[in-house]
């Protein structure tokens, strides 16, 4: 707790007043920091209703387009039916037309091998002009009622045939319909399934927001409460120094401040801490789904876990040690109000009140307390207040 207290003391300024000054700020800004998870959850159930509502349409649809398949399904088994029933009548007609027409062949073979004066016979055969006349009705009679046959049975045929190949067609009709409902089922399947994934993911993000906003309302009110404190000492110092003349009490010499070392010489000449892609610069930032904003006081730098992490320039280790939210976290100051932090490390390779050069290794990189995978956390402050790190490493 003591070091705690140092740590954080040390980050603000040198006297009670800014300190005090600075500490609101901190404050403040997490307070719009909790301001902003605030949107974001709400805005995150907001969503999450939405998804839910689109979840139940999705699933009626799937319903209805199953009962459409069925439907399908059962008019596909009709057709294919009445494709047998058809296919059998062919066949009986066929057969019967073939018969039909192999009578009327051998007639006319009977009529060619007869000639044509075996015709004339049948008609001059007869004993008297009436019955002649009889036998040529007869014989007209068989002729056309076998020639009517013929054309009904070819009639049949033809319109058996066309009955067919509408059925066939209708068949392939209802074959490609009931693809593209599977097709179409399956889309929904996985509209579905996207669907219930990202109201996963929403619910999670929210469950995390929450938790977040949990842990930046405890930190605002240790940070009040340190304010509190700041604010009790100053007062007590001011009452110390309007201490009357012969009092026993006697004030300690004031600590001279930490001289500047050359660091604001260095500004825009130092090097990144680590090497790695930055996922995350100074500043505001808009989430990407629920248009609310976070801030960062520093840079985030996805790199190897177990890569060394340099000090950007020399000076004092004042803080190593874990610390809640940012893993394993060292702390180096560089004199003139200027530190260092550098904060979710897997291993601390300095202790406090090491001197260390610029450019020498002080911890690895890690993923303690870290939701971002392997990566550095890395802030530059002056006198308390975080300075945007991007003009001052390249």
């Amino acid at each position: 707790m003591i070091r705690f207290l140092l740590c954080i003391m040390l980050l603000l300024v040198h006297t009670p007043a800014a300190r005090g000054e600075n500490t609101k700020d901190q404050l403040k800004g997490v307070k719009q920091e909790i301001k902003a998870k605030k949107q974001l959850i709400s805005k995150t159930r907001k969503v999450e209703a939405v998804v839910s509502t689109e979840l139940v349409k999705i699933n009626q649809s799937l319903e209805q387009k199953k009962a459409d398949l069925g439907k399908l399904d059962r008019d596909l088994r009709g057709v294919e039916s009445s494709l047998d029933r058809t296919g059998e009548d062919i066949q009986r007609t066929t057969e019967e037309a073939n018969r039909k027409k192999q009578e009327i062949t051998g007639r006319l073979v009977s009529l060619y091998k007869a000639g044509e004066f075996g015709v004339l016979r049948m008609f001059f055969s007869a004993e008297s002009f009436p019955s002649m006349a009889e036998n040529i009705r007869y014989m007209r009679s068989i002729v056309e009622n076998d020639k009517k046959i013929f054309v009904e049975y070819n009639q049949k045929l033809e319109e058996l045939r066309r009955l067919k190949t509408d059925l066939e067609r209708d068949a392939v009709k209802k074959e490609r319909i009931k693809q593209g409902i599977a097709l179409k089922k399956q889309e929904i399947e996985n509209e579905k399934n996207k669907k219930a994934t990202y109201l996963a993911k929403v619910r999670q993000d929210r469950t995390g927001y929450e938790k977040s906003l949990k842990e930046l309302q405890a930190n605002a009110s240790r940070l009040q409460s340190m304010l509190n404190r700041l604010e009790a000492l100053s007062r007590q110092k001011q009452a110390t120094r309007q201490v009357k003349p012969g009092s026993k009490y006697k004030p300690g010499p004031e600590l001279p401040p930490v001289p500047d070392r050359g660091f604001s010489s260095q500004k825009g000449r130092m090097s990144l801490p680590v090497r790695g892609e930055v996922i995350e610069t100074f500043g505001k930032h808009k989430h990407p789904e629920f248009n609310s904003y976070t801030y960062s006081k520093g840079l985030s730098i996805s790199a190897e876990n177990g890569m060394q992490i340099k000090s950007i320039y020399e000076g004092n280790v004042i803080f190593a040690d874990y610390f809640k939210g940012y893993g394993n976290m060292i702390i180096v100051d560089h004199g003139g109000g200027y530190f260092s932090l550098y904060a979710h490390a897997s291993r601390l390779l300095k202790k406090v009140g090491s001197e260390v050069a610029k450019n020498e290794a002080v911890a690895t990189v890690g993923d303690s307390d870290s939701t971002k995978g392997s990566h550095l956390y890395f802030e530059i402050r002056h006198k308390g207040s975080p300075v945007d790190p991007a003009g001052w490493v390249r």
